[in-house]
Parts: structure tokens; C-alpha cells; sequence
């Protein structure tokens, strides 16, 4: 079962789902708002203990 992060859109302010594919390590890439659509960049980086967590952003703040 793959991990989930709970993240704020930067345009639209809900709280999304991302599913992370931590058999890929640290990651970098664009996925839309399931919200509203817009294209978000994600980056996801892990804990010492494994733990991913993600930050994002918007394409004015990449």
C-alpha cells in the first residue's frame, strides 16, 4: 500500500490526497489540483524513518 500526504493547493486552498511512490526516493514533478486543476509542483522528500513528506507550490513560486 502506498503512503498519502495531505497538501493545500496554493490556488484554491483545499486540502488535497497525493499518493507517493516511495519505492522511487525524493521526487520532483507536476501534478494537477484535483480541485481545481491547476498544475502544481510537488516535492517530496523523506524522514529519517522513511516518513515521505511534500511540499508545493505554484508555478509563480517554482
Amino acid at each position: 500500500m502506498l503512503p498519502t500526504v495531505d497538501v493545500q493547493c496554493p490556488y484554491c486552498g483545499e486540502i488535497i490526497t497525493l499518493v507517493i511512490d516511495d519505492s522511487a526516493g525524493s521526487q520532483n514533478y507536476i501534478e494537477d489540483c484535483q480541485v481545481c486543476c491547476r498544475p502544481i509542483t510537488v516535492i517530496v522528500e523523506f524522514d529519517e524513518e522513511g516518513v515521505p513528506y511534500a511540499d508545493v507550490r505554484g508555478e509563480d513560486e517554482a
